[in-house]
């Protein structure tokens, strides 16, 4: 089954930032929840793993990325990443993703994606996916940006209230996506659903 996916996000900070986030692979994959790269094999591939807590359980996926292209001018990232779990199910995802200006000097990340999963995800159907993504994707986005305003913030003299031009800001704690947990992505799925169909009455 393929789902194919175009998204426009909002990033708290200039594209310079947000693109410094963007062209680290190992910053990148602690934006999404519960990944994580496990070994860099040169400078374009990369292994890694995703956690996905479903309940007392965890499920965890290997695989591989690929970055095809890393486009510093256009601020442009292409990569494809390819997983599967020990249960015979398999996926793998081709992006792009850019980071664009935007006003109040902050940046737009656009990403189009083409998701192909295989085995008993599948069996969710498109609609399905597509809301699974959505959430995942939104939480992607938010870590990412906070990353990205993060820097940003560092790298301004003065920035934190109450500091000076002669005093160094302490640096903030690392931004980690939070390991994802499918039974409370089911739980708010449901309750999208119920709130889509009482609220269409209503």
């Amino acid at each position: 089954m393929e789902v194919t996916l175009d998204k426009q996000y909002p990033v708290a900070a200039g594209v310079d930032a947000a693109w410094t986030v963007l062209s680290d692979m190992n910053e990148l994959a602690t934006c999404m929840p519960g990944a994580q790269i496990t070994e860099v094999i040169d400078a374009t591939h990369y292994k890694g793993s995703v956690r996905v807590k479903v309940g007392p359980a965890v499920a965890a996926f290997a695989g591989t990325i690929e970055v095809l292209a890393l486009d510093p001018a256009t601020r442009t990232l292409k990569m494809i990443g390819k997983g599967a779990d020990k249960g015979g199910s398999s996926a793998s995802m081709e992006l792009t993703a850019k980071l664009v200006p935007a006003e109040g000097g902050n940046s737009t990340l656009e990403g189009h994606a083409e998701v192909i999963v295989n085995g008993k995800f599948a069996q969710f159907g498109g609609r399905m996916m597509t809301s699974v993504s959505d959430m995942i994707l939104g939480q992607f986005a938010d870590v990412f940006s906070q990353k990205a305003q993060a820097l940003q913030g560092a790298a301004t003299p003065g920035a934190e209230a109450g500091v000076g031009p002669e005093t160094t800001a302490k640096p903030a704690a690392p931004v980690v996506a939070k390991e994802f947990n499918a039974l409370g992505l089911v739980w708010a799925l449901v309750k999208n659903f119920f709130a889509g169909l009482f609220g269409s009455k209503s």
